[in-house]
């Protein structure tokens, strides 16, 4: 039976961080991965739709192009070649985590992993033994029990970027990420969407404001809010609106994006604790089985591919003694990167009065802005807030909506980790001309 310092199972951006991290500590450790290096990030998440997401924005770009002194002529939009740039980067970066792991001496196994307790993996006739274990086996998309959810008109996020050609129109429910990443790209080539979601706004996590300045921005797309769907037809949606009408959207093609499941099956061995049908951690990543630690989608926390990458580091840094660290979701930030880029991190302003802390904010127009206004014109919007502490000054939240959002939300988290108060932000200089003096202006507006 080989031995291993570390048997980690689940080779997604939580696994294979895992296994780097523990491997350059001189650890001795084994990847079991049942499918593709780099699980649902690289092959069927973030990788794949960010780069459909570019090709649209490419067409769109083209399209309005005019403005800046640059015509193109015949444009237009290939499915296919967009299919296969999504393929080329994927399989780029599948190579590269592979290199990365024979690089770092992380031996790798492909195949269904069977725990048979806490020490002891199995993976077909081979047997593993393991001081500590990570579990990094991700999720899955959830499908309600809604009549017609089977018809093979519906598709998951999965489903879609196997696309052969693009629908004349396409029904999305659910407004949360997902879903209206997948509205933005369908919107920006051609094809009619509407999306159905039951919340009273898309995207709950962001700031109310900047939900309506998304959905205003998407004038392509048909929003119906509060809505809750009571069947899929093979021409189109079946739901009750806000109002308690009976309505039907047609569509040729259904997208289920209402959430996703954690993929807990086959850890009954293990005896962990399971809440809401994820694994239970603390903030360190332990469970309650000793030695064994949980990261990414799994534990339910926070799933965000960089959220996982981060609990891995903490969890190798705990069970190794590494240094110590544990996880501050205060301080996780998010993205939205359709057209327009929107992203967040920390407390939106009523996220904070529903805790009881009494805040000040400040919203800048991101069309004040010297380098926004030269590459996007007086017409393009954009907002960035920053929400503070009004006792001591402190950061707790800043969102953004508009162009170049997701480079530069790493920012905020890094203000609101540090605990930096206003005026230490107003002494930070930022490059000029450059879209990142949002953020030092919406804390020099704030009063």
């Amino acid at each position: 039976m080989d031995r291993y310092d570390l048997v980690v199972v689940g080779a997604g951006p939580g696994g294979y961080v895992a296994a780097e991290h523990a491997a350059e500590l001189g650890k001795k450790v084994l990847l079991i991965e049942k499918e593709n290096l780099g699980g649902v990030c690289t092959n069927r998440g973030c990788i794949p739709t960010k780069s459909l997401l570019n090709s649209a924005k490419q067409y769109v770009h083209a399209l309005d192009c005019g403005k800046f002194g640059v015509h193109c002529n015949d444009v237009s939009f290939c499915l296919e070649e967009a299919m296969a740039w999504k393929n080329e980067t994927v399989e780029t970066l599948r190579s590269g985590i592979q290199f990365m792991m024979k690089t770092k001496k992380v031996d790798v196994v492909f195949g269904e992993a069977v725990f048979v307790d806490n020490h002891h993996v199995k993976v077909g006739d081979a047997a593993y033994e393991t001081q500590y274990l990570v579990l990094a086996t991700g999720s899955s998309p959830f499908i309600p029990p809604i009549e017609g959810s089977t018809l093979p008109n519906v598709v998951t996020s999965d489903g879609v970027l196997g696309l052969e050609r693009l629908p004349e129109s396409i029904a999305i429910i659910g407004g949360g990420v997902i879903g209206i990443e997948f509205a933005s790209f369908f919107s920006m080539v051609g094809v009619k969407v509407s999306v159905i979601e039951m919340m009273p706004e898309i995207l709950p996590m962001m700031d109310g404001e900047f939900s309506k300045l998304m959905r205003r921005e998407m004038k392509a797309v048909s929003f119906n809010l509060g809505c809750k769907v009571t069947a899929i037809k093979e021409n189109g949606v079946q739901f009750i609106n806000a109002k308690g009408e009976e309505k039907f959207i047609e569509s040729e093609l259904v997208l289920m994006s209402v959430g996703r499941r954690a993929n807990i099956a086959g850890l009954e061995p293990l005896n962990l604790n399971v809440d809401r049908g994820a694994v239970v951690v603390d903030d360190h990543m332990r469970t309650n089985v000793d030695g064994v630690y949980a990261v990414g989608d799994i534990n339910g926390r926070s799933q965000l591919a960089h959220s996982a990458s981060r609990m891995a580091q903490v969890a190798v840094d705990d069970m190794f003694g590494a240094r110590k660290a544990s996880m501050n979701y205060d301080a996780i930030p998010w993205a939205v990167y359709g057209m327009p880029e929107a992203s967040g991190c920390g407390l939106t302003q009523d996220g904070a009065l529903k805790n009881g802390i009494e805040v000040k904010c400040a919203t800048v127009q991101m069309r004040s802005n010297g380098r926004f206004l030269a590459e996007n014109g007086k017409r393009a919007s954009g907002l960035v807030k920053v929400v503070v502490d009004a006792m001591n000054g402190r950061i707790l939240g800043l969102h953004m909506i508009g162009p170049y959002s997701s480079e530069m939300i790493w920012g905020a988290a890094a203000l609101i980790e540090a605990g930096m108060t206003v005026d230490e932000v107003k002494d930070v200089v930022f490059p000029h001309p450059s879209v990142s003096e949002l953020i030092k202006d919406a804390c020099f507006a704030l009063k």
